[in-house]
């Protein structure tokens, strides 16, 4: 549950990025559908969900290096980190002034927490914003990031941060109503700003972190244009063909004489940042001029440079047809996957690999066609993201939602990369669909589950994510969860063991399915280093 505590501390701010990034990740492609400026290319949704990861995984940083110790992370550090982490990693437009607007509340929030400094980090945040962009524009994200603040600014005195944070969302869901009206790019596709509509969620997200309650969520209306259709009218006004964005080690003195020279050269132009670490954004017909232009004020890196509608072209050697991408949580599965010719991604216990992971094994993959296996419920958003970005890349991304890696074993199975690629995925996709899956863990603490109470050390038997089984030792459980899942029937039973768990068990559990279900088959793989002791998969 958010905390309800009335300011904005460590644990609010921890909140806050968290709730962000799951909400982003809910409205990323209804986002994407209504960005159609300042260039219509779908990824409004998707740059803010990247911008908002780096933040989120910045803020867990500060956390996972108190874990150890015994000091609590002050509000100050969360927020300079929320800021920092948003500034390295901002994509796209959206992103970069996102970015300046958490700095900017980050510069005041870190000398205080409570409803006034609130109110006044949202001011400073609206500022911030119009500062970086070279020629602010009405109807954007910035008129609505003045409404929020104004709208906060408009509370009693004695309000609480609650309602300094409810006034900023309502004001924010206002101002963005209204710009349609404001930029006539809008009115024609028939929706609202997708920068503004990305900062309403991230403020809907804040709502809930400090009063626990989250605002009621509008839908977010699909163009009464297709995209395409808004992208030849924009094509047609002879807008700049590239994106360019990079990280900039550089002074302000070097930043200023870089604004100038890249206004002349392109338009879109935000600049974000400070204490000698900038992020620059700009739309540029001549890319190299303005990396160019980086390396005369400063050093630049993390240089990204997107041509608008064309598909990107992996470098090196002829990309292959299809290639599977699969994330896996072990050592031992990460060599079966090998063998079966996919490309890995590792999630270690505890650390659940970000986007920017996948997507780097989509380009490792070096193929037009990628089927992407997350194995996790919880890399749902992340998944789609990452997929997304490839596919801005030219990659034909196939997102097969699997849960456990015991679906993506099965997926992997029956890929046949001879065949269509839809024929492929709908195989795959009923494979892992028609896979139940389950894991054996172990209770850290005194908890209620759908099974009932269980203790410390008692061994969980979870079936499709749900508590179902509370036991005394790992082979008794295991006994018990196989029995459930047989019950509704099953022609092959797949192990996976952990590293600790020994061959004795498997032998065990094969022995047990083999007395009670005489059709059932057994399979059996090493896992190696995973967080659970034993996967168990039945299809």
């Amino acid at each position: 549950m958010p905390q309800t505590a009335d300011e904005m501390d460590a644990v609010a701010v921890r909140t806050w990025c968290s709730l962000a990034l799951e909400a982003l990740g809910r409205e990323r492609e209804a986002i994407d559908a209504i960005n159609v400026y300042p260039v219509a290319d779908g990824d409004t949704g998707t740059n803010l969900y990247l911008t908002v990861e780096s933040a989120h995984q910045a803020v867990e940083a500060v956390f996972t290096a108190h874990e150890t110790g015994t000091t609590v992370p002050v509000a100050a550090d969360v927020v300079r980190a929320m800021a920092h982490g948003a500034l390295i990693g901002a994509r796209g437009n959206s992103g970069t002034i996102l970015a300046q607007l958490l700095r900017g509340m980050a510069g005041v929030l870190a000398g205080g927490h409570d409803a006034d400094h609130l109110c006044r980090a949202l001011t400073s945040a609206a500022a911030a914003a119009r500062q970086a962009v070279a020629h602010p524009v009405e109807g954007t994200v910035l008129t609505v990031a003045t409404a929020a603040a104004e709208a906060a600014g408009r509370t009693a005195d004695d309000a609480g941060t609650a309602a300094v944070a409810r006034a900023a969302y309502e004001g924010a869901r206002t101002a963005l109503e209204a710009t349609p009206g404001q930029l006539a790019v809008l009115g024609r596709a028939g929706v609202v700003d997708a920068g503004g509509q990305g900062l309403v969620t991230v403020l809907g997200a804040l709502v809930e972190a400090v009063s626990g309650r989250a605002p009621e969520r509008r839908h977010v209306a699909a163009p009464a244009l297709p995209v395409a259709d808004d992208c030849a009218v924009a094509d047609a006004e002879g807008g700049p063909v590239f994106e360019v964005i990079y990280l900039l080690e550089a002074t302000d003195d070097a930043v200023d004489r870089l604004r100038t020279r890249l206004d002349g050269l392109g338009d879109s132009l935000v600049v974000v940042g400070g204490d000698g670490l900038w992020n620059v954004h700009v739309h540029v017909d001549d890319a190299g001029a303005a990396v160019e232009a980086g390396v005369e004020a400063g050093r630049p890196y993390r240089i990204r440079i997107t041509h608008f509608g064309a598909d990107r072209v992996h470098p090196h050697a002829e990309p292959v047809q299809r290639a599977v991408v699969v994330v896996v949580p072990g050592d031992g599965l990460r060599g079966l996957c090998k063998e079966a010719g996919a490309t890995t991604v590792l999630a270690r216990p505890g650390e659940p690999p970000a986007s920017g992971e996948l997507v780097d094994a989509i380009r490792r993959a070096h193929a037009r066609e990628v089927v992407l296996l997350p194995n996790d419920a919880e890399l749902r958003h992340t998944a789609a993201a990452a997929a997304e970005q490839a596919r801005a890349e030219g990659v034909r991304v196939a997102l097969i939602p699997t849960r456990a890696a015991v679906q993506g074993i099965a997926a992997l199975a029956v890929h046949e990369p001879d065949r269509s690629f839809d024929e492929d995925v709908v195989a795959m996709t009923a494979a892992a669909g028609a896979t139940r899956y389950a894991e054996l863990a172990v209770a850290e603490r005194q908890s209620w589950t759908m099974a009932g109470i269980c203790q410390a050390g008692d061994i969980l038997g979870l079936i499709d994510g749900d508590v179902a089984v509370i036991g005394e030792d790992v082979p008794e459980t295991a006994r018990n969860v196989l029995d459930r899942m047989l019950a509704a029937g099953g022609e092959l039973v797949t192990l996976v063991l952990g590293e600790d768990v020994p061959d004795s068990l498997a032998d065990a559990l094969e022995e047990h399915v083999r007395e009670g279900y005489l059709a059932v088959d057994t399979v059996v793989y090493r896992g190696g280093h995973q967080c659970a002791p034993l996967l168990i998969g039945v299809e």
